[in-house]
């Protein structure tokens, strides 16, 4: 994920950094600490079990240092992050089930193909965003699946 961000980034004129943080609570704080220290900073939360393990600690982190970020996962959102943009809750299961179907009327799980997500959902939280001062464009707000306000 980091080089497709990586990839992207100056020809949005953005420089990115890749915060290496350990995997304990200790690590976590001091690396964001230490980038928060920097100006003009926002995080893009990558997604992993790291992440997803300390998500409530991470989230908090961002708020502490009033750092904008996104997430991988609307469960970030929903603890007061700011913004997630990834794969939608509900597809998986849809189409899980049409797997169970097709494995039930004989063909082998080896023979089915990987899926990747094919539906992605954008959901905003407007509180984290007042709290950053920050202002959501409206045309954002327009494309979001879900906005806590």
């Amino acid at each position: 994920m980091f080089a497709a961000i990586q990839a992207v980034a100056p020809s949005l004129g953005v420089e990115v950094s890749p915060l290496g943080i350990g995997d304990t609570e200790d690590e976590i704080e001091s690396g964001i600490a230490a980038f928060a220290r920097t100006s003009n900073g926002g995080l893009i939360v990558g997604a992993g079990a790291l992440t997803v393990r300390h998500r409530r600690l991470i989230t908090k982190l961002a708020a502490r240092y009033r750092l904008p970020a996104v997430y991988p996962y609307y469960f970030f959102v929903t603890e007061g992050g700011l913004i997630s943009y990834g794969p939608d809750r509900v597809d998986p299961f849809r189409r899980a089930a049409a797997y169970v179907d097709r494995i039930l009327k004989g063909e082998k799980p080896s023979d089915l193909p990987v899926q990747t997500p094919n539906k992605y959902e954008l959901m905003i939280n407007l509180k984290t965003a007042k709290v950053l001062s920050l202002t959501v464009p409206p045309s954002l707000l327009a494309r979001a699946d879900e906005v806590i306000d």
